[in-house]
Parts: structure tokens; sequence; C-alpha cells
């Protein structure tokens, strides 16, 4: 969701991990929705997929942004199957995708197809992530593990594996969605709810043991910042 330390941390990490890239590079973003990162490409050559079914409304169930419009992607295909020759990009970006795709592995494969060797691959997903865009919400997340496991496997160098937050921040993030999963799903009193569980107690508790974290992300956190290199 947007809005959220998760959702602000995770686009200052490509803001800057995109910007370092060389101009004129070729990306291509994979999965690229509406376009939201295509901002942070302008020094780039880029070029956007998606299968474009999802209209933002889904099937009612759970979290849903209510409009999606991907209008103005380039390639529309699965995004396994991409039309695109071998070794055609300089880098693939693929952003909160993984978990939407019944087969996240075979879009990895394709991904090292489409790089040139020495070619970047940058990822983010969720380590877990509520169900969102239904029915396209096939995986509820990825540890750290998986990401060095398959890419390695994949003939990947991985460059780069960090967390997106930790413990504490995931635990102040669900508190901090009291109010809105109450309203939805519960007849009790959101509202005051939330502000006791929530701004009474538990969320100063949370930020202070947040600040003195020492590697609780590998518990748990809020996703994975992954760039891999194309051997």
């Amino acid at each position: 969701m947007t809005g959220t330390s998760n959702d602000s941390t995770r686009q200052e990490w490509l803001r800057k991990t995109l910007g370092a890239l060389p101009s004129g590079a070729r990306i291509l973003d994979a999965g690229a929705g509406e376009l939201r990162n295509r901002a942070l490409c302008g020094h780039l050559q880029y070029v956007s997929q998606d299968n474009c079914q999802y209209e933002g409304g889904g099937n009612g169930v759970a979290l849903h942004p209510g409009h999606w419009d991907t209008s103005r992607i380039d390639i529309v295909c699965d995004i396994t199957s991409i039309p695109e020759p071998n070794s055609s990009f300089d880098v693939i970006l693929c952003s909160e995708v993984l978990e939407h795709l019944p087969d996240a592995l075979a879009a990895m494969r394709e991904f090292v197809r489409l790089a040139r060797p020495g070619g970047l691959i940058i990822l983010t997903a969720p380590f877990a992530s509520l169900t969102h865009m239904a029915p396209y919400h096939y995986i509820s997340g990825f540890n750290g593990y998986w990401f060095r496991h398959h890419l390695t496997a994949m003939g990947c160098e991985v460059v780069e594996l960090s967390s997106n937050g930790n413990w504490f921040e995931f635990l102040a993030q669900e508190i901090r969605r009291i109010r809105q999963v109450a309203t939805q799903y519960s007849a009790g009193p959101a509202g005051v709810v939330a502000r006791a569980v929530g701004g009474m107690f538990m969320l100063p508790l949370l930020g202070y043991l947040s600040k003195r974290d020492h590697g609780s992300a590998d518990l748990m956190n809020h996703g994975w910042h992954v760039v891999a290199r194309k051997k």
C-alpha cells in the first residue's frame, strides 16, 4: 500500500539503484502495471511489460486499489514468455510482482534469458503480504534464501540482498492496519481499538525497539531488495 514506510523505503531504494545505472541502458520493467517506476528511468531506454488483466477491483476480495490503468504498457503478454530476443536488455526490473505470478520461477528464468551477459536483474518482493489484487495473488511472500538459491542456480551472482524494514516495523504496519481491517471484517469498534492498541502503547514501543534492532529482519521484514548479475 502506498504511503507507508514499507512503500517509501522501497521506492527510495529503487530511486538510488536505478539512478546509478548508466545512461542509455535498455531496461525492461516486467509487470510494470501503472508505470510507477518509469519516472525513475528517465535516463534509460525504458520498455514496459504487463499482461494487463487486472483492472483495479479484481474479485472484490481483500485489498484492491479500486482503479488500475495499464493502457500505456509497451508489451502486453505473459511475463513468462516475452517476445524479445535472448540477451536483449541491459537491465530487467521486476518490483512487487512475483507474488502475483502462478509460476514465479518461470518468470525468473525468462528474466535471465532476456538479460545480456553481465546485465542486471533488479527485484523487489514481499517477505509476507496480505491478500491483494485477488484473484491475482498466489504467493504470500519470499525469503531472502529463496532469491539467493534460485538466482545462483540460474547462473547469476547476487550482488545485493537487503531487507526492507525489520520484524518490529512489520508488526507496526499491521497494527496501523487494524482500523481498516476491523472496518471491513468486524462489527467491533474499530476506531477505539486502533487508538487504544496502537497510539497509546504498541506503536511507541515498537518504534523504540526498532531503533535498537540487531537482526530481526532475518525473522521477518516487509520484503527483499535484490540485485543480481547474469554471468
